[in-house]
């Protein structure tokens, strides 16, 4: 209630001020929570999925297992790559391969596939990272306005009574602070979730390059 009174006390321009970095923080949290979840269930997919794939003996059965670790960025990699190869394999068959003389047309042409989709996981998972590190870049300079129109206020008040005293001073030095924090409130948090989320992002990364050499050494061994 002290906070909705002070609100309601408060110039127009400290209102906007205030409104925008609710808005900028209720929005890097809503961020934080669902970019949280979402990367710690690509993890556990993942661990699931490799356990799986190293244990299967066929392709085709990773294949068929793969759409329960749907959330894992290696199953996108590993359906596009196993694509890329039934293509080609119908391709040698068209050409009168027999079935266990079957060779891969072009082991690059599965690794760019598997290429192209760990370029759209990757865009994906980092998907509304930038409104985190905006709300960190953004917010302390709006609540610096905020603090700034706050002594503005302050030194008008000044001038027009011609009295420096704590009641004349204090409405606004007390909205330069509180914008100051307010500022301060929404930064913090989305710039500590940022640079979290984003090593995240890039340990799924390197899982995801390391499983590209994974599937087309697979590939290679036993399409070659």
């Amino acid at each position: 209630m002290e906070i909705l009174r002070y609100f309601v006390s408060t110039g127009w321009v400290s209102k906007v001020v205030l409104l925008t970095l609710l808005l900028f923080s209720l929005g890097s949290w809503s961020v934080i929570l669902a970019k949280w979840r979402e990367l710690a269930a690509a993890r556990s997919a993942s661990d699931g999925f490799i356990k799986m794939f190293r244990k299967a003996g066929r392709l085709n059965e990773v294949a068929e297992a793969a759409p329960s670790f749907r959330a894992s960025p290696l199953v996108a990699m590993f359906q596009a790559g196993y694509a890329e190869l039934e293509a080609q394999v119908r391709v040698a068959r068209r050409r009168g391969d027999t079935e266990g003389n079957i060779h891969v047309r072009s082991l690059d042409g599965v690794a760019r596939a598997v290429e192209r989709a760990i370029g759209a996981e990757q865009e994906r998972l980092q998907r509304a990272l930038a409104f985190l590190a905006t709300t960190a870049s953004v917010t302390p300079f709006i609540g610096l306005f905020g603090t700034v129109w706050g002594i503005m206020i302050t030194f008008r008040a000044i001038g027009a009574t011609g009295s420096t005293s704590i009641v004349t001073v204090a409405p606004g030095i007390a909205e330069a602070l509180v914008n100051t924090a307010a500022g301060l409130v929404a930064a913090i948090p989305a710039v500590i979730a940022y640079n979290h989320l984003l090593s995240k992002v890039r340990h799924l990364r390197r899982r995801m390059d390391d499983f590209l050499l994974e599937l087309v050494n697979l590939i290679e061994r036993n399409f070659s």
